[in-house]
């Protein structure tokens, strides 16, 4: 064929022509054809395109011609080819010396393959990535593999204790990949950085001499970096970088696993953190491996949220720009303004941070990451859309760039053959039109990457709020001075705001504080008192405010997620103001300062079906049988949702009936998870319950909820109610193993399920659990069966049991057995009952309660109790139910609800009260609960001053009086 060049741009055509007869002196051979993806066209545009595979041909032909052979060059390069061509190679090798010769045979012939495909369009950048990550893989496998045989041969075996099994076993070594070979997205032409790790202490066994295990390990990482680093005649395979390992150069070439953890955990930097996320083990014991990336995961992924990637991600930004201007790296397509590194830093901020919470993003392949961060909703889908495609067109030109002469470069060319070369590779008829489109990509990344990940003007001068705060800090402002400067800010009572500051400023946390924390804490005060002086009473709310501050000195990454994020922090500041309660929570809790992160969600709670899917999301990632981690994870999700019904009813985006329904909901929702983490834990063991028949059941076992619970009333603070029933053979065992009495499961089913509620842990109590109101209170089982419970309410249950059970309601477990239950109660709800009888018991048990927890009679013109004092809220309670249990017999209608606002309406459809009445006593009920709600969120009990609400409670007393009495 005659000028095979023909198409090619002119600059490029006219340099094929001069280079053809040297390619081929004795004219093109027979092997070169279409065949095997190298006929003379593909050839000519394949060395306009890179001058290393003309090189290559020039050089090496025949090795060009065995490749060629071995996999047509049509043919993607797959993972699983590289692996099994390896062994080719590895079958020649017979001492380190042909070691050497072997790997840099197949970097060669595995280059020409993947540069071949990769310039000429053949193979997307997803092939690419993963057929550079796995040659490297292989070939740090290959290498260690066996270096490691002929170290054991000469120094012995290294033993110690197996992480996996925990026995004495020979030692690995693990290798670990960062950058881009860790997350499997390696350059087509890139050194790699690696770190090299052994399990733990010892000796080996078996050699000429013994050593200790770390001199064995660095002596073989010693050998390893030389297999694939050193420059032979043949090359070398990659350049290894090791400056990532703990202390840098200065530090130890191998580490065992508790060392490496122990500086993570002591010394670590942020940087390093950014480092690790996308460590992955590329060679050695993956078993062994995945132990040690456990030890390291709180490291890199904090359980709280972490704003501090922002601040140690935007010094690195800046450092890097100082860096790209000094040595004029603007046309740097991984370093410059709207590159690679822009995307990469966006992606993992967003892991850094929130990694911890969202397991999703602990994962090391960005595109991945990308497509989890609009599915959290975290970016939306167009930044998704532009940063990706963003991402593979720069990857792309980086191939196209190193590509040509297979060299580490992301700058873009400056003379007119290269820049026709990576045009042409690219696909676009003129570099003009090449660049543009780059342009356009470098524009979008550097706005998302601004808005997400701001970089502050370094020369920005302090405003003269932070000069009087530094001076105030400093202790070089006189009280008198501090005192009035506080005045002018607005705080109403400066003196007490001053003896609060100093007080922090003096105290043993702070004294103690490193050098970062206290630069953190200098920069958040300021801003925070700023935000104060926008507030009513701006004093009362810092001493509140304090309270969280002195709760984050030692984690200080909060600071900067209220330093990053304005809106956040005008949030705190006025939930703060409104609510003593919530400042309490957000102190004992700081991770619910999350919450405060989109005021949209935090004004709006979720409806229960969404509640469901929010835990059931929260939950997947969490094995049931890690019950810690389960416990924990719960109680964050109760607080951060208790925490937006509360910022709901101040904001007043929730009346009162609809706070109670959330309220109840979260108990809901929480309950039956716990059901089935319970239950699943106890299966694990025991198998499943068997039914009569034989066959096993999944549950017949429900929770009812009594009292607030059960009437759908729940506050802030309010306990849970309990009675626990199921519905099962207790004559039969469960299937298992270790098989036990269905009693005694569903009896440990109850006794796990109350320890998951009432176990204090780090967060907290999740429900405080009150049992008394199963069948013999305290004396009682903790589990009855159901034909149990229906005895003892037929047959001994008293009369306050039965109101009780005017209150209560199915609330999680077997759907089957809370119906049976359902029919149940409102079976005995209808009995016939003496209505004098009935009337005198009601009574006796409300002087009963009025006595023992109502306002003492000596106090009762000076305070009233709300819910306990005649005429409040327990008289209209008592009121219901005795007109529920007098009339559900004629009226069996009066069953369905289980809550006193519906309960009276239906008193009012069904006749039993005068409709106005009924009207009234709902009205008044509501404002009595608002008002403990209200003073729930003040800290503030359910005494009030003993004139309140005097209408309200003569009209209760007159109901109480002609229902009760006339």
């Amino acid at each position: 064929m005659s000028e095979p060049w023909r198409g090619l741009p002119e600059i490029l055509a006219e340099d094929v022509s001069q280079a053809w007869p040297g390619l081929f002196p004795e004219g093109v051979p027979g092997w070169a054809t279409d065949d095997v993806g190298m006929g003379q066209v593909a050839i000519a545009q394949a060395v306009a395109r890179s001058l290393f595979l003309r090189e290559t041909l020039e050089r090496h032909p025949g090795q060009v011609r065995e490749m060629a052979e071995v996999r047509s060059l049509a043919e993607p390069t797959t993972p699983e080819f590289l692996r099994h061509r390896w062994q080719d190679f590895l079958a020649t090798v017979t001492d380190e010396a042909s070691l050497h010769r072997a790997l840099r045979r197949f970097r060669r012939e595995s280059q020409f393959r993947m540069i071949w495909r990769d310039s000429m369009a053949l193979a997307d950048f997803h092939e690419t990535v993963a057929a550079a990550s796995e040659f490297a893989d292989t070939c740090i496998q290959g290498a260690l593999d066996w270096l490691y045989e002929q170290a054991c041969e000469q120094y012995g075996t290294p033993y110690g204790r197996d992480p996996v099994t925990g026995k004495e076993a020979a030692q690995p070594m693990i290798v670990l990949g960062m950058g881009k070979l860790g997350g499997r997205e390696l350059n087509i032409s890139s050194d790699i950085d690696l770190i090299f790790a052994f399990p733990g202490k010892g000796e080996t066994l078996g050699g000429r001499r013994s050593l200790d295990n770390q001199q064995f390990f660095i002596r073989l990482g010693q050998k390893l970096i030389q297999a694939l680093d050193q420059i032979t005649a043949d090359g070398f395979v990659f350049r290894v970088d090791m400056r990532l390992r703990p202390y840098g150069q200065s530090g130890a070439l191998a580490l065992s696993f508790p060392a490496l953890e122990t500086y993570y955990q002591d010394q670590g930097r942020e940087w390093e953190r950014y480092a690790m996320v996308k460590a992955r083990v590329v060679a050695g014991d993956q078993e062994a491996g995945r132990v040690l990336m456990e030890s390291l995961r709180p490291f890199v992924y904090r359980k709280y949220i972490d704003f501090s990637a922002f601040e140690s991600l935007r010094s690195m930004k800046a450092m890097i720009n100082r860096e790209v201007r000094r040595k004029g790296l603007e046309n740097n397509i991984k370093l410059g303004s709207g590159g690679i590194r822009e995307i990469e830093f966006v992606v993992q901020a967003f892991q850094l941070i929130r990694g911890g919470r969202d397991r999703e993003l602990q994962q090391r392949e960005l595109l991945n990451i990308l497509q989890e961060l609009e599915a959290l909703e975290l970016l939306p889908p167009v930044v998704v859309k532009e940063l990706r495609e963003a991402y593979i067109f720069l990857r792309n030109m980086e191939h196209a760039l190193q590509g040509i002469e297979d060299k580490q470069t992301q700058l873009l060319p400056d003379d007119e053959p290269g820049q026709a070369r990576v045009a042409l590779i690219m696909g676009y008829d003129s570099w003009q039109a090449c660049i543009g489109t780059l342009n356009e990509h470098r524009e979008k990344v550097a706005r998302h990457f601004a808005d997400i990940i701001t970089l502050e003007d370094e020369d920005e001068e302090s405003t003269d709020l932070d000069e009087a705060w530094q001076e105030l800090w400093l202790a070089e402002m006189d009280d008198e001075t501090a005192a009035g400067w506080l005045r002018e800010q607005g705080f109403e009572e400066p003196e007490a705001s001053l003896g609060l500051l100093k007080e922090l400023r003096d105290s043993r946390t702070i004294q103690v504080m490193q050098t970062q924390g206290r630069h953190r804490l200098n920069q958040f005060m300021p801003v925070l008192l700023e935000a104060l002086s926008h507030v009513e009473q701006p004093s009362e709310t810092l001493s509140r405010v304090l309270q969280l501050v002195e709760a984050i000195l030692r984690r200080t990454a909060y600071m900067v997620l209220l330093l990053e994020n304005p809106g956040a922090r005008s949030q705190l500041v006025r939930l703060c103001n409104e609510s003593p309660w919530i400042a309490r929570q957000l102190a004992e809790t700081p991770l619910l300062l999350d919450e405060l992160l989109n005021a949209e969600s935090l004004y709006h709670p979720p409806a229960k079906a969404e509640l469901q899917d929010d835990l059931r999301q929260q939950m997947l990632r969490i094995p049931y049988e890690d019950l810690e981690e389960q416990m924990e994870s719960l109680r964050h999700f109760k607080k951060a949702h208790i925490l937006r019904v509360a910022a709901s009813e101040l904001r007043g985006t929730l009346p009162l009936m609809k706070v109670s329904d959330y309220l109840t909901w979260i108990a809901e929702v929480v309950l039956d998870h716990v059901v089935d983490v319970a239950f699943s834990n106890l299966v694990s063991r025991h198998g499943y319950p068997r039914r009569t028949d034989g066959s096993a059941c999944d549950t017949d076992f429900a929770i009812v909820g009594y009292g607030k619970l059960g009437g759908l009333e729940l506050g802030y603070t309010s306990d849970l109610d309990l009675v626990f029933i199921h519905d099962a053979d207790p004559e039969q065992s469960t299937d298992g193993d270790k098989p036990i009495d269905n009693a005694v499961f569903y009896t440990r089913l109850g006794q796990r399920i109350v320890h998951i509620l009432s176990t204090q842990t780090p967060s907290g109590q999740l429900y405080e659990v009150d049992m008394r109101l199963r069948p013999s209170g305290s004396s009682g089982l903790l589990v009855s069966t159901l034909p149990a419970f229906e005895k003892y309410q037929r047959n001994d249950a008293w009369t306050w049991e039965h109101q009780a059970l005017a209150r209560a309601r199915g609330v999680a477990g077997s759907e089957a057995t809370l119906e049976k239950f359902e029919a149940l109660r409102h079976d005995i709800l209808c009995q016939h009952r003496d209505p004098a009888k009935l009337r005198k018991e009601v009574m006796e048990m409300r002087e009963k309660m009025r006595d023992s927890l109502g306002t003492p009679e000596a106090k009762r013109q000076e305070t009233f109790h709300v819910k306990h004092d005649t005429g409040g809220l327990i008289d209209i309670e008592f009121l219901v139910q005795y007109l529920m249990l007098a009339n559900s017999e004629k009226h069996p209608e009066l069953t369905q609800w289980s809550d006193n606002i519906r309960q009276l309406e239906e008193l009012g459809r069904a006749g039993v009260m005068p409709v106005e009445d009924t009207e009234k006593l709902r009205e008044t009920y509501i404002t009595l609960r608002s008002t403990i709600h209200r003073r729930a969120l003040q800290n503030l009990n359910s005494q009030v001053s003993g004139d309140a609400f005097p209408e309200e409670r003569e009209y209760v007393r007159r109901m109480w009086k002609s229902v009760m009495i006339d």
